[in-house]
């Protein structure tokens, strides 16, 4: 993540016109936005798509950030935005995926990487928005609790305690999951 006053410079050279400006705010904050996207959708592809689409919107949008310091919160909230509005549209159209991921393939003693890995995205699904947010821009990108109470408008403390409370919860659905198969 950048600086602040970076950051802010950056925008307002993108504001300008500097293309090299805004390509590095996307450099900087894909990963974020793409956590953020797939914290709320749940799946890799989908995130991918809204991130994407979520840069487009902020370009053409940037005259609208009004605090360029901001710029993460600002493109982070039309991320959340743009996720929730396809995972209203996903709902009304698809059928949904695993609805029960208690069921687990019970014949092999150790979970491979693939089951592993859907037990994971189940056990993060049951996370709250903001805790799968906390957790994945915590542990996935490296931010620090400040920055992620300044991104999603949160206190420090709220954001160390989502983050506690995230872990544990996935820790107990992991370790539950990862034991059932192991006596299986």
């Amino acid at each position: 993540m950048l600086a602040k006053n970076v950051t802010a410079t950056l925008v307002i050279r993108a504001l300008r016109g500097d293309p090299d400006s805004f390509t590095k705010l996307v450099q900087a904050h894909l990963r974020a936005a793409y956590s953020v996207a797939l914290a709320i959708l749940g799946r890799p592809a989908d995130a991918e798509d809204i991130a994407q689409d979520s840069f487009l919107i902020a370009f053409e949008r940037l005259d609208t950030c009004r605090e360029p310091e901001r710029f993460a919160g600002w493109l982070l909230q039309i991320v959340r935005n743009q996720a929730r509005n396809a995972l209203v549209s996903r709902r009304l159209r698809d059928v949904p995926a695993q609805e029960n991921s208690e069921e687990l393939s019970s014949t092999s003693p150790m979970p491979d990487s693939s089951t592993f890995r859907s037990q994971l995205l189940a056990a993060l699904n049951v996370l709250s928005p903001v805790r799968r947010e906390v957790l994945l821009l915590h542990d996935l990108e490296g931010w620090t609790h400040l920055e992620i109470a300044n991104a999603l408008e949160l206190s420090e403390l709220m954001s160390r305690q989502h983050l506690f409370l995230a872990r544990r919860e996935l820790r107990e659905r992991l370790d539950y999951k990862v034991s059932e198969v192991d006596h299986a």
